[in-house]
This record gives structure tokens, sequence and C-alpha cells, in this order.
């Protein structure tokens, strides 16, 4: 009965939503067939530290942290599809770029520009989805398959890549500049259709009304800055997603560093092994998890999946550097949190904005990619001064110390909007 229900729900999709599915996988595949192995790639050409690897990923990302929630609060007046035009396009200059690069200045110039366009077009991507897909459960659908089907790509392109010879050269960045040249061809298609289908249900909905219609106030930016700073549980929250994102993130940067300098055997092999494994495990049990937990709230989805990803740190912290399996059988635990974590975090923040707010909420919630940008310096610091085993072992307290912050959530005050627009 449950599935039937989803599979309803999957059916009420509109088209936008459907190819942004489509466009996620495709791009997606063809960044991973490259960008897991740029630590790689810098250390054998220039020969740099873990700790300069992990600055120039982590100067890259840091910057892009300050674009998202500029761009994402900017969507909420200039338009979604104007501002993801412009991404796609930035993209597509940015890998283009990427493909050609060949000194270290260049590379902290173009992946600066690359990690911009992804930390927009994500909270944009999630923003949409909401203004697109109304009912509350069926948006719930709609992210959990945004966030399978990029697992997919995640599965399908770094394996497409060992089977095209493609993996770890930098030449294939043209084909995801290609992916995103599709994709804005199907977004401009996307979008007009849904204009079409808006602008028949706002006539119909103003004939409804006889024509009277009630014009809905914006804030201004002080007072989208004023909501968001009394808003204490949002704050905590992304103090608590930070943290999150410094933890998983060692697995895209510190994990192949340490494994590339202890000398680990069959090294890309390994590395092409751990990324299919983890979208593998996603894929598989995505939606199984969320059947077996839909009896929970959120917030204890949530800490279950902190738990397994404190498991995880503990292992790959224990497991010796030549053996496989063992890396892989973390990984495996680190991808069932991560399956119950992610989407589930889309969804919390998603139920917590407002309506009228989502594209500043989301914009402001992509400030927890401050983890994700200093995990590779951070990590890439912990590496050289105390070694992997170490790393690891930090990321599991530090997963702790997000359990308590989720656990004291409720506790903490938010504001009443319509006080603060009459004021």
């Amino acid at each position: 009965m449950q599935s039937d229900v989803s599979i309803a729900r999957v059916k009420q999709f509109p088209l936008l939503m459907w190819i942004l599915l489509f466009g996620s996988f495709i791009t997606r595949g063809s960044y991973y067939m490259v960008w897991p192995f740029l630590a790689v790639i810098l250390y054998d050409r220039f020969a740099l530290s873990a700790t300069e690897v992990g600055l120039i990923l982590s100067s890259a990302a840091l910057v892009s942290v300050f674009t998202s929630f500029i761009g994402s609060a900017l969507s909420d007046r200039i338009g979604r599809h104007k501002l993801m035009y412009m991404t796609g396009v930035l993209y597509i200059i940015s890998f283009s770029l990427l493909a050609q690069v060949d000194s270290v200045n260049g590379y902290v110039v173009v992946m600066t520009l690359c990690s911009i366009a992804t930390s927009i077009w994500r909270p944009l991507t999630s923003a949409v989805i909401g203004d697109i897909i109304h009912d509350k459960q069926t948006r719930e659908l709609a992210m959990q398959s945004l966030y399978f089907i990029v697992n997919v790509g995640c599965a399908v392109g770094p394996m497409l890549g060992i089977w095209l010879g493609l993996t770890g050269k930098q030449s294939s960045f043209y084909i995801t500049a290609g992916a995103f040249v599709v994709l804005l061809i199907m977004l401009y298609w996307g979008f007009s259709h849904q204009s079409n289908i808006d602008s028949a249900k706002n006539t119909a909905d103003k004939e409804a009304h006889s024509g009277v219609t009630k014009p809905v106030a914006k804030e201004t930016r002080q007072q989208v800055f004023a909501i968001l700073k009394q808003d204490k549980l949002f704050q905590c929250l992304i103090l608590a997603n930070t943290l999150c994102m410094f933890i998983y993130s060692q697995m895209d940067s510190s994990l192949i560093q340490y494994l590339t300098r202890a000398g680990a055997p069959d090294l890309l092999a390994l590395i092409s092994s751990m990324i299919f494994t983890n979208a593998l495990v996603i894929i598989s049990t995505q939606f199984i998890l969320l059947k077996l937990m839909a009896k929970y709230s959120l917030i204890q989805r949530i800490q279950f999946g902190l738990i397994l990803l404190m498991c995880s740190q503990v292992w790959l912290a224990l497991n010796p550097v030549d053996l496989f399996w063992g890396w892989i059988g973390a990984v495996v635990v680190m991808s069932l949190a991560e399956t119950i974590l992610f989407p589930t975090m889309n969804v919390h923040i998603d139920r917590l904005a407002p309506q009228h707010l989502r594209g500043a909420y989301f914009g402001a919630a992509s400030f927890s990619e401050i983890g994700f940008a200093m995990a590779p310096l951070g990590g890439g610091i912990i590496l050289d001064l105390f070694g992997g085993p170490w790393l690891f072992m930090i990321g599991a307290v530090l997963c702790v110390v997000v359990i308590y912050l989720y656990r004291i959530l409720t506790r903490l005050s938010r504001p009443n909007i319509a006080e603060m627009k009459l004021s």
C-alpha cells in the first residue's frame, strides 16, 4: 500500500522535476569521472604536501560559501530560472577551463569558480522543488528522489570513466561542461512549460476570486537578516550541519590523501571502488531506509545516522592501510549514515523555512558548507601533524558533539514572522 502511494506521488512530479532529475544524473556522472582524483593530480603533478593540497581545496570551497547565501536570497527576488541559467553558464566556463589549466594558481582560480557554481546550484535546485511541488509529502519524496538520482550518477561516473579510460584524466572535464550545455537546453524547455502551467493556474485563481488578488508583501533584505538572526533553532542547526559536513567530507579529500601518502596498494582502483560503493549503498538502501524509518521523527532519524557516522570514523581510524576490504566496509557504514542524514537534513530545512523565504533559508543553510570547505585544510593539517588514525578519531568525537546539538534544538527560540512584519 505504501509503495502504491509513493508511485502515485512520483506520477505527480511535474515535467521540470523530471528534467532536474535527468540533469542531475548526467552532470553528477560526468563530474565524478575525475573530480575526486584532483587531490591525486595535484600531488602527482606538483608534489604538494597534504596541507598545501588541503589549502587549495578549502580556499576554493570557502569563497563559494559566502556567494551561496547571496545568490539564493537573490533568487527570491529575480527568479530561480534566471539565476540557474547564469550558474549553468559559469559551470560550463569553469569546467572547460579546468580541462586546460596547468599551474597551481590556475587550479586555485578555476576550482574556486567551480565551487561557486556548485554552492549556488544546490540550494537553488532544492528551492525550485519547493516552488513547483506544493504537497509536503510529495515534495519530501521529490527531494529523496533527487538525492537518489545524484548518487546513481556518482556510481555510474567512476565506473564509466574506468571503462572509457578517462578516470583521473583532466580532459574529462570537457564531458562535464558538455553535460551542462545539455541540461541548460532542457531547463529552458522545462521552465517554459512550468510558466505556462503557472500562468493558467493564476488565471483560474483570479477567476475563482472574481479577479481580486491580494498582493504578497516581500521582506526587505534587512527584515530577512533580522528573521534569520532571531531564529536560534536554525542557527544551531547550521552549526550542527557544519560539523557534520566537516566529518563526512574527509572521505572526499583527506582520506584519499592519507591513502596516497601511506602507499595503499592499487590506489586508483581503491578510490574508484570506494566512490562506487558509496553510491551503490545509497541507491540500494535509500528508499528501504526511508520506509523503515518513516515512523520516527526527522531528529530521531538524523541522530541514528550520526551514530552510524561515528562508527564509520572509528572503523577508518583502526583499519590497516593495506586492508582493501576494510576500507570498503567502513565506506558501507558511512554510506548508510549519509543515506539517512543528507536528504533528511534537506527535508528538515524545507519544513523550517517560511514558504516565501525558502531561497533565503536554503541559502543560509548553505553556510554549513563551511564544514565542507574547511575539511581539506583541517584534515590536511591533522594528517601532517598526527596522521590518519587521529583524523578519524577526532571525527568520531565531533559526531558526539553534533548528536548533542540536535538534542537541544527543540529548546531554542524561533521568530514570529507575522509580528515582525507589523513592527
